[in-house]
């Protein structure tokens, strides 16, 4: 079921990211101008963080099942909209239609969560978020083979017919998931706001937007020295960077186990330290591709790894309602990959590729200092002497991990 539940995330989370390396083309084709490209990507963000807000709560709702496979339908016919597109217009409606219900990926993952064994809750997270990785990598290799051999539009007509299948795979193979005391609708949308005044989920959420800043700072501004002197590579080749952080990002798998043995604290911590430690070999390179590959090799491995313990976190911490909290927290994973994909390109134009290390490593120690400084306020509280009467004592929820409550005095 696990490996079902991955290639869900893969293609849904594929279908936004998947025009980037066809930007030109696609242009050409539907007569967009160079400086207006990046909205066929903007498009597809745009409505994710709109499904993020108002689709993802449902699964707090409805049986996720059922909810998978109607949003894994409905992106299968808005990447079909703009395979068929005749003008701009509807690519851009498709691309954002494709967007909105591709937070079917949130549901999946909140899904898998509810639905394991508490001891096996972060290994199958972590199985099932390796297909998000997947889908952000792999798509800018493979979109750039198949536009090659077939043009632009066949990308989207393959993620339209995998949706679909998937759809139909999902309603069939997944096991049901009714909940008689669900929430309702609007309780569920304000337990979502309500998540944004808890410690751990701030704490978890910062340090995903430092994360993912650091990663798009990488992604988003890496094509820009390599095609210039001294490497001189084209598209092709320089997609197949993404192979390496594949590699690096599916090592990291193995941190839902970790996370499973009560470690998703100290796992944070080592990887964001790694995340750090990679932009030193990015920097390198002007001079040596060995050095950026191991650099992206490393800080894939970190970023997944991070992500796949800050989600095992949260959904223990906030069982009741994983859907929300899984889709509140991707909220700041949306801004900060755009923050990080906006900034390296000002950074580039500025300081060359030097400005992009020193930002890049910059959201990465902001990240490490975020999760430093809670270990130092959940110890501090921990040190503080309890004046309250023993009858309104507060004990801790048996579903925060143990890796995120302060240590025993």
């Amino acid at each position: 079921m696990t490996p079902l539940l991955a290639a869900v995330c893969g293609v849904a989370v594929a279908s936004v990211y998947a025009g980037q390396p066809v930007l030109g083309p696609m242009g050409r084709d539907l007569g967009v101008p160079v400086d207006a490209l990046g909205w066929f990507v903007a498009a597809g963000q745009l409505g994710y963080l709109a499904g993020l807000v108002l689709l993802v709560p449902l699964g707090d709702v409805l049986d996720r099942r059922r909810l998978i496979a109607a949003h894994l339908a409905l992106v299968a016919a808005g990447t079909a909209v703009t395979a068929a597109a005749p003008v701009a217009w509807a690519a851009f409606a498709g691309l954002a239609a494709a967007g909105v219900f591709a937070v079917v990926v949130q549901t999946t993952v909140a899904y898998a969560a509810s639905i394991s064994p508490p001891a096996e809750r972060g290994r199958n997270i972590g199985i099932v978020t390796s297909g998000v990785v997947i889908g952000i990598l792999g798509a800018r290799v493979v979109a750039g083979l198949l536009a090659g051999l077939w043009g632009w539009r066949s990308v989207y007509l393959a993620l339209a017919v995998l949706a679909a299948l998937l759809a139909l795979l999902a309603l069939t193979l997944l096991p049901a998931d009714a909940r008689p005391d669900a929430s309702r609708y609007g309780q569920a949308l304000r337990s979502f706001g309500r998540l944004f005044a808890q410690p751990v989920f701030l704490t978890r959420g910062l340090i995903a937007f430092f994360l993912f800043a650091s990663f798009g700072t990488l992604w988003s501004g890496m094509a820009l020295p390599l095609a210039g002197a001294p490497w001189h590579l084209g598209e092709a080749r320089i997609g197949l960077f993404g192979v390496a952080g594949l590699a690096g990002a599916l090592g990291a798998a193995r941190s839902g186990r970790w996370g499973d043995a009560g470690h998703a604290r100290r796992v944070t911590g080592v990887a964001l330290a790694l995340l750090l430690v990679s932009w030193a070999a990015i920097g390198q390179l002007p001079w040596s591709l060995p050095l950026l590959i191991a650099g992206v090799v490393l800080l894939d491995f970190a970023v997944q790894a991070v992500h796949v313990s800050n989600q095992h976190t949260l959904t223990a911490a906030y069982p009741g309602r994983t859907s929300a909290t899984i889709g509140a927290y991707m909220l700041f994973y949306s801004l900060g990959s755009a923050l990080g994909a906006a900034a390296t390109t000002a950074a580039f134009d500025a300081a060359g590729w030097t400005g992009s290390t020193v930002l890049g490593a910059t959201f990465a120690l902001c990240a490490l200092a975020t999760w430093a400084l809670s270990g130092r306020a959940t110890a501090g509280a921990a040190r503080r002497p309890d004046t309250r009467s023993p009858s309104r004592e507060r004990r801790p929820s048996a579903a925060v991990p143990d890796a995120d409550r302060p240590p025993a005095r």
